[in-house]
Order: C-alpha cells, then sequence, then structure tokens
C-alpha cells in the first residue's frame, strides 16, 4: 500500500460534458471565464449566471479531448445545469448532457516534506513491474488548476496548501488510485472551507452574486472577455460598485451544526448565509459564509446598535470614518430596492484588531438551522437558547486576498 497520498470519494460531484466543434465557443458565451485558456494541462474554475448575475452553479472545466469539455459541478445540480445550457445551444455544434453516472471523481490529498511531494518507497516498488505502472505523486500536476493525464484519468490540482487533485476517470475503467489509503469526505470537506473555496449547491444556486462568492479574487472571473450571461451586472460590481458583502470563514467556539443555504445573524447586526460548512473533530463548524465586510456602510447603523446592546460582543472594537469626499455607489451586489442604494460616505466602520490567523473580533451567531442549541459558553456571554442553535464564533482569515 502507498502512503504518500490519501484519497477520498467524491460521489456527490457530477458531471455535465459538452462535445462538440463549438463546445469552446458555446461556453464561452455562457460562463465568467475565459473558456478558451482550457486546455490539455489546464482547467479553470468558472461560474454559470442567471441575467441578474446570481450564481446557478460553479463549474471545474477540464478537456478531456479535443472539443471535449467535463464541468464538474455538484451531482444534484448537474441534470438542471444540462437542461439550462441545453436550451442556449441553437444551431452551435455542441452536445450537453448530464453524464455524472458515467464518471468517477475521486479527490487526492497529499503528504509533503518541506512542501514537495516525494515517492514512497512502498509506491515505487509497487509501481515497477506490470504492463502500465501505477501512478506516483511525481506524476501529478503541482500548479493550482494545471491538469495531467495518467494512466487513462485526467487529475486537477485545486489546492496547494496543503496539496489537493481530484481525479475523473470513466466508472467503468479500473480506479486509478486503488493502491491508496482512504480517507473520509469530512476530512475534504475541511480542507476545502481552509482553502476558502465556495460552491453552490441547490439550496444556495442564484443565491449570490459572483463576487459574494470571491470568485474575481479566486480567478474564477474574466473581465477581459466577451459577453456572457450576468456579465453586465458582474463587470457594473467590479468597475462601479463596491462590494459590501462576500464570503468569509468563521470558526464556531461551541460545537454545532450548519449546512449550506442556513442564515443568521451576527451580534452587530450582519446576517449571514452558510456557502459551505464542515464539522470539526470536537463537535464545532468551520464554515464559508457570505455576510458584509466589517466596515460595510450599509450594515453601520445596526452595528452600532448592537454595539450599544452587547458590550461584551464587540470589544476591542474600533471606528473609523470614510472619506468625506467618497463618492457614493450603487451596490449591484444587494438585494432588490425600491431605488438605487446609496453609500453614506461618513458613517463609522466597525473594524477588528486582526491575530496572526483569527480575527479578535469574536461574533454571536443566531444560525437558522434548526440544529438543537448548545451549553452557553463558559465566559457566560451566552445564555441558552431554545429553537434556532446559538453560538460563538471567531472570524478567520482566508488563504488569499479579498479585492477592495
Amino acid at each position: 500500500m502507498r502512503a504518500a497520498l490519501k484519497v477520498i470519494g467524491l460521489e456527490e460531484l457530477g458531471m455535465v460534458r459538452l462535445r462538440g466543434a463549438d463546445a469552446v465557443k458555446f461556453l464561452q458565451g455562457q460562463l465568467s471565464n475565459d473558456v478558451a485558456r482550457v486546455s490539455a494541462q489546464r482547467s479553470l474554475l468558472a461560474g454559470y449566471h442567471n441575467p441578474q448575475g446570481r450564481t446557478i452553479a460553479l463549474l471545474r472545466l477540464v478537456q478531456w479531448d479535443a472539443d471535449d469539455i467535463l464541468a464538474v459541478l455538484p451531482r444534484e445540480l448537474a441534470a438542471g445545469v444540462a437542461s439550462r445550457l441545453g436550451k442556449f445551444v441553437l444551431r452551435a455544434k455542441v452536445k450537453v448532457v448530464d453524464e455524472s453516472a458515467a464518471w468517477r471523481v475521486q479527490g487526492l490529498v497529499g503528504a509533503t516534506a518541506n512542501g514537495e511531494l516525494h515517492d514512497s518507497a512502498d509506491a515505487a516498488a509497487a509501481g515497477s513491474g506490470g504492463a502500465q505502472r501505477g501512478l506516483m505523486p511525481s506524476d501529478l500536476p503541482t500548479v493550482v488548476g494545471a491538469q495531467a493525464r495518467v494512466n487513462g484519468a485526467v487529475f486537477v490540482c485545486v489546492s496547494d496548501q496543503p496539496p489537493r487533485w481530484i481525479a475523473i476517470s470513466p466508472v467503468d475503467a479500473p480506479s486509478p488510485v486503488l493502491d491508496y489509503p482512504a480517507a473520509d469526505f469530512a476530512t475534504w470537506q475541511r480542507l476545502e472551507v481552509a482553502a476558502g473555496q465556495p460552491q453552490v449547491y441547490a439550496a444556495t444556486s442564484e443565491e449570490f452574486v459572483a463576487q459574494m462568492l470571491n470568485l474575481d479574487a479566486l480567478n474564477a472571473i474574466a473581465f477581459d472577455k466577451g459577453c456572457y450571461t450576468g456579465q453586465e451586472v458582474i463587470a457594473r460590481a467590479h468597475y462601479r460598485g463596491r462590494v459590501k458583502r462576500r464570503m468569509q470563514r468563521f470558526v464556531s467556539r461551541e460545537p454545532c451544526r450548519l449546512s449550506p443555504g442556513d442564515s443568521g445573524q451576527l451580534a452587530d447586526g450582519r446576517t449571514f448565509k452558510v456557502v459551505v460548512a464542515a464539522q470539526l473533530a470536537d463537535g464545532r463548524c468551520d464554515f464559508l459564509a457570505v455576510a458584509p465586510m466589517l466596515g460595510a456602510p450599509s450594515e453601520t447603523g445596526a452595528a452600532s446598535a448592537a454595539a450599544g446592546s452587547d458590550r461584551g460582543a464587540t470589544a476591542g472594537v474600533t471606528t473609523q470614518a470614510v472619506h468625506p469626499e467618497a463618492p457614493p455607489t450603487t451596490d449591484p451586489t444587494a438585494p432588490p430596492v425600491a431605488g438605487p442604494i446609496m453609500d453614506p460616505t461618513l458613517a463609522p466602520i466597525a473594524a477588528a484588531t486582526v491575530a496572526p490567523t483569527v480575527a479578535a473580533a469574536a461574533a454571536l451567531l443566531t444560525a437558522t438551522s434548526g440544529a438543537a442549541a448548545p451549553a452557553a459558553a463558559s465566559s457566560g456571554a451566552v445564555s441558552g437558547a431554545t429553537g434556532d442553535a446559538t453560538v460563538i464564533a471567531d472570524q478567520a482569515e482566508l488563504p488569499y486576498p479579498l479585492p477592495t
């Protein structure tokens, strides 16, 4: 058995296949990224959006063959996305099919030494004989987004801290990673959250504009390409607006359970909606949620009121003012209202002092997941709750900077 990698079954992922001479051209008019850059050596993350710029699904695009693109996405969305894309094919020479049942998707997590992968001695020995050499860690791409074909499967590097890949192969072919020990899906989910990787599920489809999911920070939007569905709203948010709500990471202090689509409220008045959640070994929840950024002008009134009613939850929070000459902006990522949303130029901004890895400002979250309420924190900051789950969470840092 080989010990350099661990393999995780990703049965919840499905596959939409697009084949034909116009596959790339067709996708170029539908998705947020520059599909022309997909190649046998490069995959892309792209968003599929509605005309209002809200994300229907996130797709990992992989070239299986010439004029043959595989789009990896949650299995529960595959049929709907294939049907929706199919309505726009018209005369394009491309076939769009949900082939989730025909493909196997597996995750690999690498063991590293000084940041580099090494082939273990037993792996080398196991791969030395036979007509087809077994998969070696050194066969795998090391740059995020790169892909390589090995023994009839495509391997895509999706993260480098720690290194992770997805392996795609036909379901009727032998698994390319049979010789490696298995890990559970919870491990993969925790690594996805720690890497700040968003996902869209049925519960959150068409809930978030692209920038709310940090797709611009993750290079999943090409602002220099031609038109695609939802481009007007997404481009306006990039060039003219100010994105007040973005996906951020939180870690609960007490055991709790959250799921994609769950909503709640922070003690400072900010609301949130869960994107991805992972259960930690001790029962706490590490989760990504879309919430107003600390200091977003549209939230400062509620933040100030909450600070006055709960000083303990906002200890260490300072305020600052927006420059008086700052121009008002319209926020395309905010929910529709009767008129434009104007930013007050002198609103106070709550700014938490950030520790090396965790924001020091603890937030009191009221989650509407319907989970049983945990016991009150030992500090006495939270009393027992009935109905909605009440937990205390710290805001953790993402591994990438957010555009300002």
